[in-house]
């Protein structure tokens, strides 16, 4: 009986030795944290390896803006503009016609000052001699008729210089009333995203489309940039086109704004009333960028996490801008040539903050 004592004591001892070994083992295969949180470190190198970096670096960062966009007007033989829009289409037939008509009134008001200085010049030499005339009557030398006859013409001409002016005054009366409807019409294109001095001088073959682009996003498109086009029509083929021009007004509801951009249509595949997707290649400038799996947003406050040794990473709090794509412009809290942490970020986020 004795002898069962001490066997059983040996194997208790030998039991508890192994448990003591087991939780020795498993305390030193957990990740210490410490600071509050802001640094951890894995105990082996094999499980830091499941924690994979990137080295950020100060670079151009690019983006592109993708918007739904329109075949507006496009220009036939003849100059001919066809529009999706009916009412555009009245609009720049009304633009035409009252900018012929305030041709035909500005020719009219040009010649009527020429008469008018014409005039002007009759009058002054009549009157000059009218007093010649006179003198010379008066010392017996004129006849009274060629002082009357002066006197006439002056008369004449004044008459003449008085219906000048006056016709003067009416062209230019419709003058303002031909400018005021140019400016009617002219609003309602600039309105739809048309420049029209731009339409007016735009040659065959060219083909306009309307992108509506938002408020925050506006400033980023510059004119004369080229942008592609890809048409619901012709999924296959990606076109290329230039922005001609930013609408001057902005819609209050959606504050959406229309850009203008200009495609070759020689060969007459476009149509008006065609949908397409225009695509921006806009330029964000330098910064430092991550990607979007690095970052941790806890409480409203931004985090990631770097490496500063083989087996320990520390949390690190930043100052972010604007997603572009898959990658986040970095303001502050990091610096160029550190490796943040983008694989693995989830469970230093527990780690971290104890979650």
């Amino acid at each position: 009986m004795k002898k069962y004592f001490f066997a059983s004591i040996v194997i208790l001892g030998i039991w508890g030795c192994k448990n003591e070994n087991q939780k020795q083992q498993s305390q030193n295969l957990s990740p210490k944290v410490s600071s509050d949180g802001t640094n951890i470190i894995i105990p082996n190198t094999e499980s830091a390896a499941f924690f994979t970096t990137e080295t950020v670096s100060t670079s151009l960062i690019t983006a592109e803006i993708k918007a739904p966009s329109q075949v507006v007007a496009t220009v036939a033989a003849n100059r001919i503009i066809l529009f999706s829009n009916p009412e555009l289409t009245s609009n720049y037939t009304e633009l035409l016609n009252h900018q012929s008509a305030i041709s035909q009134k500005e020719a009219v008001v040009k010649q009527k000052q020429a008469v008018i200085v014409q005039k002007d010049a009759i009058i002054k030499q009549k009157q000059i001699e009218i007093e010649r005339f006179e003198d010379l009557a008066a010392h017996g030398s004129a006849k009274g008729k060629d002082v009357s006859d002066a006197r006439t013409e002056k008369l004449l001409a004044e008459s003449e210089k008085s219906i000048a002016q006056s016709e003067k005054a009416s062209a230019e009366a419709d003058l303002i009333a031909e400018r005021s409807l140019i400016i009617e019409h002219s609003t309602k294109l600039k309105a739809a995203g048309f420049n029209p001095e731009t339409l007016i001088k735009s040659g065959v073959g060219t083909a306009w489309i309307i992108a509506d682009i938002s408020e925050n996003q506006i400033s980023k498109i510059i004119a004369g940039t080229s942008c592609k086009v890809k048409f619901t029509a012709y999924p296959d083929e990606i076109f290329t086109g230039s922005v001609n021009g930013i609408a001057e007004v902005m819609d209050n509801t959606s504050r959406m704004t229309k850009v203008r951009i200009i495609l070759n249509n020689t060969n007459n595949k476009l149509r008006s009333g065609m949908f397409a997707l225009v695509s921006f290649g806009i330029s964000e400038g330098n910064f430092i960028s991550i990607d979007k799996n690095a970052l941790v947003t806890v409480q409203g406050r931004n985090y990631v996490f770097i490496k500063t040794s083989e087996t320990t990473f520390s949390r690190k709090e930043i100052f972010i801008g604007q997603q572009i794509g898959d990658r986040i412009v970095v303001f502050s809290g990091i610096n160029p040539n550190e490796q943040v942490v983008n694989k693995g970020t989830m469970q230093l986020k527990g780690l971290s903050f104890g979650y």
